[in-house]
């Protein structure tokens, strides 16, 4: 479990719990800013002292395997999973660059350093800022408030008046900075996960520019490299839809809160001042308690919590209520008193003090006292039913937005994303409207269903797939529980979802791909019932199950599920990130910027990446190697294969001196990484069988050793092995590629993840 989500109608009631949760955030971003300082500090030596590299790049590795970063929710999304795992990655990748023992310059002050230094300066202390005017307003509202309560109830009314219009000022001005505290912590947990990794992708582009050997490296990165550039644009345009969501949920709050309070097990709770009686000679004291009072069974619960002492959480006290009564303040200096009586405490009365008369009359109310009078308790928030219906006018509406876009308009650059005329459409005749319009019209048709066409009923059911297991097995359960809607809501899918499948496949001029189409449509088609920041933070994983739909509309929709497959229940346990495997098949020369490829035409992006702001792209460099080979090099371009640059060198005359050209064109034995040895061992029949495989293995290595599978896994590639918790591997040793092992299973030799297995 990783930090709690932070609610914004808990700010209205700061109890002792949202404190804890909002230190946990702040413990965590403490930790952020040292590891950041460290990092920066690390990498300063780098520039520093080329003679210590060795050991500068060392504790640079270590620092970047040690860290990890905290998530809101109970689980995260395939992209931040890779995200979490690739400083890992780079920590592997940094050990094999020692291995070179290559002095080398590195440029890291501009894609490094800066970058870090100005997310901790901005971000970590504009935090550090607001708690400061946070932990300050804090007291000074308790202190008002102490102050305020101790006012006698004998002054004149106009100064009574007077004194609660003041601390209703200061208490509003206190919860308006208690949201944007709240909001500001979250935003910036969920913000450094990309703005700390963009920074290193970068570094590390600069690495490969300035080795000679680690171009090898460099080229065996290049393909995680890209999907991890995929998983972190994937994740900033997630955090940008959660972002104005949580934004807007914010807006709502602070207009209402009564409106949005998150549902509670209890009736009524908040915070009241508790009269503690002492011996004759010393009086009586106030003390601030947290009360939860459950009316079914009449349990009233207290605990003493004050804020300006540190925060810490006093032992509580339980007791069954037997009666509430009005304190008139004819016998008490003090207003909004009333008085409660315990069925284990008989005669015994306990004072209680609330903050104003309207929350005394409300805590009355619930606890059966006198003189109370009615007020709203709503605990949630009540959505008001459109006039959209899933019926036969709704079908031909549907049907007629989508024969209008997929002719007129579905190449249209940022479909469904690009926002038309607020205006109120009249859906059934759509020859007059722009396209952009028809598009807005069909969104909001889907938002003003009286419940999301998955229906409020399967929401946690479609969610908990993407949150856990293999890919198929999501695809499996998105299928089972496809066939678990209501008629109408799944041939209303099926339509829609066929469509978005139509749009997709013109991403390469629409820029609407599957994973756009996710964040769009997500929360359209995947509601919460509830509005909280916890059902916001789960939006990432709506989009996933839109995706999954939209790549596998074929499938899920032709038949119904298998009957072997079982229906989907809980969150299973979360297997550890693979190793990303180095394709070694195809050799590319060299790729020096992390520009996605563009074609030559309309610049726009390649079908299979998706598409989002470029700014998050690290700046193309051009290297002397660049400029030997093409003056005219195309920055957005990338040399894909080492036979079409020879081809190309092969063709030119004007470059005969060109040192590259030359050591291109030099023996094999010249540019292999892998140098042969004539003690070399024949590949063995296991060996062969498993394409992939290194054929020469260390002589350590030859006596495997047996390991026990302690997470599922299903192979990606011919080379690897498939296999279930439990069973057992034979004949296991290290393999040639990083993070992975070899071993036996069932007669048949492949690869293994190596966190995925323990040594028996």
């Amino acid at each position: 479990m990783g930090l709690q989500p932070l609610e914004f109608s808990d700010c209205y009631l700061d109890s002792p719990w949202l404190r804890e949760r909002v230190r946990a955030h702040e413990a965590e971003l403490d930790r952020t800013n040292k590891f950041i300082k460290d990092l920066v500090k690390d990498g300063k030596n780098l520039i520093a002292a080329t003679k210590s590299l060795s050991t500068a790049q060392r504790k640079f590795a270590h620092s970047l395997r040690d860290f990890k970063f905290e998530f809101i929710g109970d689980a995260e999304t395939d992209d931040e999973r890779c995200i979490d795992a690739s400083l890992q990655e780079f920590s592997n990748f940094l050990r094999n660059l020692e291995e070179q023992r290559e002095i080398m310059a590195l440029s890291v002050n501009e894609t490094l350093i800066k970058p870090l230094e100005r997310f901790r300066k901005e971000q970590l202390g504009a935090v550090k800022e607001e708690k400061k005017k946070f932990d300050k307003e804090t007291d000074k509202n308790y202190s008002n408030l102490d102050k305020h309560l101790n006012m006698s109830a004998k002054k004149k009314e106009p100064q009574l008046q007077e004194a609660d219009v003041q601390v209703e000022q200061n208490r509003q001005h206190f919860y308006e900075l208690s949201l944007e505290y709240v909001c500001k912590l979250q935003e910036i947990q969920e913000r450094k996960k990309f703005e700390f990794v963009e920074p290193m992708l970068s570094f590390f582009q600069g690495i490969f520019t300035f080795y000679h050997q680690g171009y090898e490296l460099a080229k065996d990165f290049n393909h995680y490299k890209l999907e991890l550039q995929i998983n972190i644009q994937n994740t900033r345009n997630r955090f940008e839809g959660t972002r104005s969501e949580v934004e807007e949920l914010m807006r709502k709050i602070r207009k209402n809160p009564q409106e949005h309070k998150r549902a509670s097990p209890f009736t009524m709770e908040g915070y009241l001042y508790v009269q503690e009686k002492r011996p004759a000679p010393f009086g009586s004291s106030w003390v601030k308690h947290y009360c939860m009072y459950k009316k079914e069974t009449q349990t009233f619960s207290m605990f003493p919590y004050e804020h300006r002492s540190g925060g810490k959480i006093g032992e509580g006290e339980n007791f069954t209520l037997k009666y509430c009564v009005k304190r008139n303040t004819d016998n008490i200096d003090r207003r909004f008193c009333f008085d409660v009586e315990a069925i284990e405490r008989p005669g015994l009365l306990i004072t209680m003090q609330a903050f104003s008369e309207d929350d005394r009359l409300l805590w009355m109310e619930v606890l059966g006292g006198k003189e109370s009078r009615s007020l709203s308790l709503s605990r949630c928030t009540t959505r008001t039913e459109g006039g959209a219906q899933l019926d036969q006018h709704g079908f031909a509406v549907v049907k007629n937005c989508i024969h209008a876009i997929e002719s007129r308009g579905i190449n249209d650059q940022g479909l469904y994303r690009v926002v038309g005329t607020g205006c109120d459409v009249e859906l059934s005749t759509t020859g007059e409207w722009e396209v952009k319009t028809i598009t807005s019209a069909l969104k909001q048709y889907l938002r003003s269903l009286p419940e999301p066409l998955m229906t409020y009923e399967l929401h946690e059911q479609f969610i908990n797939p993407a949150k856990s297991g293999s890919p198929e097995s999501r695809v499996n359960a998105v299928h089972f529980l496809v066939y678990k809607l209501p008629e109408k809501n799944k041939e209303m899918l099926h339509l829609l979802i066929k469509h978005l499948a139509n749009v997709s496949s013109n991403a390469k001029k629409n820029l609407m791909t599957v994973a756009n189409l996710g964040v769009v449509f997500g929360p359209t088609l995947m509601r919460p019932q509830e509005e909280t920041v916890a059902a916001i933070m789960d939006l990432k994983f709506q989009n996933i199950v839109v995706e999954i739909l939209i790549e596998n509309h074929e499938k899920i929709f032709s038949s119904p599920p298998d009957e072997s497959v079982n229906e989907p229940t809980s969150i299973s346990p979360r297997a550890p990130p693979r190793q990303s495997r180095r394709q070694r098949s195809k050799r590319p020369v060299a790729v020096y910027n992390l520009c996605l490829e563009l074609d030559n035409d309309n610049n726009s992006p390649r079908e299979d990446t998706p598409t989002g702001s470029l700014d998050s792209l690290s700046p193309p460099s051009l290297t002397p190697l660049d400029t030997c080979i093409n003056p005219s090099y195309d920055k957005n371009h990338l040399l894909a294969d080492a036979s079409d640059l020879l081809e190309w060198a092969a063709s030119e005359t004007s470059l005969p001196h060109c040192p590259l050209v030359s050591w291109m064109n030099s023996e094999p034995s010249a540019v292999s990484s892998e140098p042969t040895s004539p003690e070399t061992p024949e590949p063995s029949a296991d060996t062969e069988a498993s394409p992939g495989l290194p054929a020469d293995l260390p002589a350590e290595s030859i006596f495997g050793r047996k390991a026990k599978a302690v997470y599922p896994c299903e192979a990606e590639h011919s080379s690897e092995l498939s296999f279930q918790v439990g069973e057992i591997f034979e004949n296991v040793h290290n393999s040639r590629e990083p993070g992975w092992l070899e071993g036996t299973l069932n007669g048949r030799r492949g690869l293994i993840p190596q966190n995925y297995v323990q040594f028996l």
